[in-house]
């Protein structure tokens, strides 16, 4: 069988290089571009900031994922993941940045910019990368058959363009990025999944470079080109991760650790569609948007979501630990909470008349 190989030195310390050099060039695109490209974000009614800012700063974590791809590819010498499937992961991701990139700088309809994920997306599944089967309490493992096409679909859509929707605030999305990376790599690390714990030290170093600019207040701004960007990565990892190595860790691992970004998606699609309001348009009433605009800085709600987000991390190594059949349970303590604290943000939104 034709394996993929990586990384020539296993060692905590040659990892530990490899991310530092990566954390280091993050930086240095970052400083170039506040200084020499000129790219700004223009505030407008929908805006959290008020000044003009430069933007496409999620630049600097594609170029960083591109180096490291590039180094991989190269090289590589120790079994991990097919070459095809690679290819097909590492020409996706690098599509549904350009076209971002692009939106970013024309600001074309959003339609144009959907019509590129569908495209970068059904690209992957003919690369062979699908969930063809979950594990769910009380019926075991459940292979998908046909349905693991739609079912991806939906995946790695929902999650691309839930990453950027929470791309509304200072230092939010980039930080979750630090930390999901983070906990994923590290949990994949433990299983023995070297090649997606590989991908996740890049995303971590591309997108630690870029928070050194972005946390508030920021800098420069992460732009479509960086927020689609992770959604997609942090998607089509979840089921190489689940199905396309040795290690076959849980695909619910990564939906627990954006548990908070996809419920206040989720929550509040489904709260626009019952109000009949029109959900593709430009909106500030995500409930992380109400949390900042009811009077909280835009560093404390991102530390917030960072705290939220460390809890969701510790609970990814409860799931990996217990019985496949039981793993959906962990979700429940989160969900508890974000209902609760939903109705709270709610509550206060509708007495300050935001909503």
């Amino acid at each position: 069988m034709n394996l993929f190989y990586i990384c020539p030195n296993q060692s905590f310390l040659f990892l530990l290089f490899f991310t530092g050099l990566l954390v280091i060039l993050s930086i240095g695109i970052n400083r170039f571009m506040i200084r020499h490209i000129r790219i700004m974000d223009i505030p407008n009614g929908r805006s959290s900031h008020n000044m003009p800012t430069p933007t496409c700063g999620g630049l600097s974590i594609v170029a960083t994922f591109l180096v490291g791809v590039v180094l991989i590819f190269f090289l590589a010498d120790n079994i991990t993941i097919l070459k095809w499937h690679f290819l097909g992961f590492a020409f996706s991701a690098l599509l549904i940045a350009g076209i971002s990139f692009y939106d970013d700088v024309e600001d074309k309809p959003y339609i144009i910019k959907l019509t590129t994920q569908f495209v970068a997306v059904l690209i992957i599944l003919l690369f062979g990368i699908v969930i063809d089967k979950v594990t769910l309490p009380y019926l075991g493992i459940v292979q998908l058959g046909w349905l693991s096409y739609p079912i991806s679909f939906i995946w790695i859509v929902g999650a691309t363009n839930t990453f950027n929707f929470m791309d509304g605030l200072d230092g939010l999305a980039a930080g979750t990025a630090v930390i999901v990376s983070a906990f994923f790599g590290a949990i994949t690390f433990s299983q023995g999944n070297i090649f997606v714990c590989i991908i996740c030290l890049i995303l971590f170093a591309g997108s630690l470079g870029f928070l050194t600019y972005n946390f508030p207040p920021a800098r420069i701004f992460m732009g479509d080109v960086g927020s689609t960007f992770l959604g997609f990565v942090f998607a089509v990892l979840a089921i190489i991760a689940g199905h396309y190595d040795y290690s076959h860790i849980s695909f619910f691992v990564m939906p627990l650790l954006l548990f908070n970004f996809i419920y206040d998606t989720f929550f509040t699609f489904v709260r626009r569609l019952l109000r009949r309001e029109r959900v593709m348009d430009a909106h500030r009433t995500h409930l992380y948007q109400i949390f900042q605009r009811i009077g909280y800085s835009h560093r404390t709600v991102s530390l917030f979501h960072y705290f939220i987000c460390a809890l969701q991390g510790t609970g990814t190594f409860w799931m990996v630990n217990i019985a496949g059949n039981k793993r959906l349970f962990v979700f429940l303590p989160f969900l508890v909470f974000q209902i609760i604290y939903s109705i709270i943000i709610i509550r206060l939104g509708k007495r300050d008349g935001l909503i």
